[in-house]
């Protein structure tokens, strides 16, 4: 996957002085690759011949998730200073640079699956599930869910309600759009729903490691205090056990997937859906 994004970077020749070099650089500045390694892993599970292709899918998926931590770490949302272990690009050059870099990103991912090697049919609804899961009723509603809520309570549906936007959509568009490209249509409802309790799950924790140092996590840590967080509002040890809670159900469904799906899934999601307990 690494390799797919280095040869697939954005090409945008100008006289500019460094926009083509910003374009690119929080991709490679590295980072979990969670999304594209759920896509794939449904895909190894059913159809190995098709990873090559699916990697266009898996990049598209990679392209918004860092669209929208550039622009989540914004002056405007949680001005941070460090993402991925790197500068984040307003601090590197300027607000309107890391702006206009979100919004290529964003357009460039659909760009990317329109030319994948995969049938029209399911290019166009790939398309769609992306589109819909990070856009106005997806991540960015979480979004501004999230920003216009600074410093005002919400219970705990109406986070729960803000994190699957923001959070979860996308984790669980990741593992429907595999089941999509290997034509698993039955799987791929059942697939969305684990993929929601999943990114409930990630935010639990990523809202944990917000209590932790910022050289230990390579991002800005400390941003969360105005924000609703399941720390913020059930304390720390509670936020611990609703993590517990999920972890365990979900580890649950993994056994009661097919063979093949659980045993690629499962060496993704061991790394993680303990993660905060370490």
């Amino acid at each position: 996957m690494e390799e797919f994004i280095k040869n697939n970077l954005i090409k945008a020749e100008s006289f500019h002085p460094y926009y083509e070099k910003a374009l690119n650089e929080m991709l490679l500045a590295g980072g979990k690759r969670f999304r594209p390694k759920l896509l794939l892993s449904v895909v190894k599970a059913y159809n190995p011949l098709l990873l090559e292709n699916a990697k266009y899918a898996a990049f598209a998926l990679e392209l918004i998730h860092t669209y929208s931590l550039i622009h989540d770490d914004l002056p405007a949302m949680d001005n941070a200073d460090l993402r991925r272990g790197h500068p984040t690009l307003h601090k590197t050059y300027d607000e309107v640079t890391a702006i206009l870099v979100g919004d290529a990103l964003n357009t460039y991912a659909f760009e990317v699956l329109s030319k994948a090697p995969m049938h029209n049919d399911v290019k166009i609804e790939l398309i769609k599930i992306l589109a819909q899961n990070a856009g106005p009723a997806g991540m960015v509603l979480g979004q501004a869910i999230d920003c216009y809520f600074e410093d005002k309570k919400l219970n705990l549906e109406e986070l729960k309600t803000l994190h699957l936007n923001k959070t979860a959509k996308l984790i669980a568009a990741s593992l429907q759009m595999g089941a999509v490209i290997v034509n698993k249509p039955e799987l791929a409802q059942k697939l969305y729903d684990f993929g929601l309790k999943l990114g409930l799950l990630f935010q639990i924790q990523d809202d944990l490691l917000d209590l932790l140092d910022s050289e230990e996590t390579g991002k800005t840590t400390g941003v969360d205090t105005n924000k609703n967080t399941f720390v913020t509002l059930l304390g720390e040890e509670e936020a611990k056990k609703e993590a517990d809670k999920l972890a365990s159900e979900l580890s649950n469904e993994l056994d009661s997937f097919d063979e093949n799906l659980k045993t690629e899934l499962k060496k993704l999601l061991d790394n993680y859906l303990f993660r905060h307990k370490r």
